[in-house]
């Protein structure tokens, strides 16, 4: 009862955060462009004890102790990714499921965003992380002599060649590659515009050599199994601090030293504003230098 008005409070005492979170990544995350990765949060934060909290009883005081938490482990930019997520899933079952609850996100402050990740491949690190990716040879039983997916090699030097996002490259289906014409069709971006994506010499050569998949998908793996791979490359090639999202950063880099001209390069790599574009240009000091002559 709250100023003479009863409040249902039946669901909110029933259900936990975990209970949430599962409804929501059914009928919520399914949904949306970036399913994968916002599922893949989810299950993460099914993993986190403060899953098994019911949703009556989530304060401002328990989620600043859990944000605090959390910031031991992750980054500022991945905690908030996590408060944004439980509290939109808070949101929709107040507006739509009929759990009667505050929603405690709101009542806490928020940890400062990350400074924006300027990694570059290194001299030398392109060759070391392929060479992690490359297909290990089989024994005399037939069996791989180690860890192996088939399609993370070509993945990432597509990835390199033509600064597509992880997400793009995933939803790349062979009915929308144009090897003749060296370009590849995005219907499914991020910000929601199809692009036209043009093709290198190695990029053609890369898709001409890949088998056809009866998916239809030109790399059918998911992202979760992308995001293990490469970690576990990395670490195998000796690789410091490196993302596959961070193959963006450097092929936007490389594509920029070809194409001079800003609304080619933003056509290219689909992004809609200059400001935005800088965060992803990253041009070293030495590479300026010999411009300049």
């Amino acid at each position: 009862m709250e100023r003479g008005v009863y409040i249902d409070r039946t669901e909110a005492e029933k259900n936990t955060l975990g209970d949430l979170l599962q409804r929501y990544a059914v009928e919520v995350s399914s949904q949306k462009k970036g399913r994968d990765s916002e599922r893949y949060r989810v299950a993460s934060l099914l993993r986190d004890p403060i899953s098994k909290t019911k949703v009556a009883a989530l304060s401002g005081k328990l989620m600043a102790q859990w944000r605090d938490k959390r910031l031991k482990e992750v980054s500022g930019s991945t905690t908030n990714r996590d408060l944004n997520l439980i509290s939109h899933v808070i949101n929709v079952a107040r507006k739509e499921w009929g759990v009667h609850v505050d929603n405690p996100i709101s009542m806490i402050r928020r940890p400062p965003e990350n400074r924006g990740r300027t990694r570059r491949l290194a001299l030398g690190e392109e060759e070391r992380l392929l060479a992690a990716l490359d297909v290990p040879p089989r024994d005399e039983k037939g069996r791989l002599t180690g860890p192996s997916n088939p399609w993370m090699r070509p993945l990432v030097i597509l990835a390199v060649e033509t600064a597509m996002r992880r997400s793009e490259l995933l939803a790349l289906r062979w009915q929308d590659v144009e090897l003749q014409d060296r370009f590849v069709r995005l219907h499914d971006t991020k910000n929601g515009d199809p692009r036209d994506v043009p093709l290198s010499t190695r990029a053609v050569a890369i898709l001409a050599g890949l088998p056809r998949h009866i998916s239809g998908q030109v790399f059918p793996i998911s992202a979760d199994a992308v995001k293990k791979s490469f970690s576990r490359a990395a670490v195998r090639a000796g690789l410091q601090d490196l993302h596959f999202h961070d193959l963006r950063h450097e092929a936007t880099s490389r594509i920029a030293e070809k194409l001079d001209n800003i609304l080619e390069l933003s056509a290219v790599t689909g992004h809609k504003t200059v400001q935005m574009l800088k965060r992803y240009y990253h041009p070293r000091a030495r590479d300026l230098a010999r411009k300049l002559g």
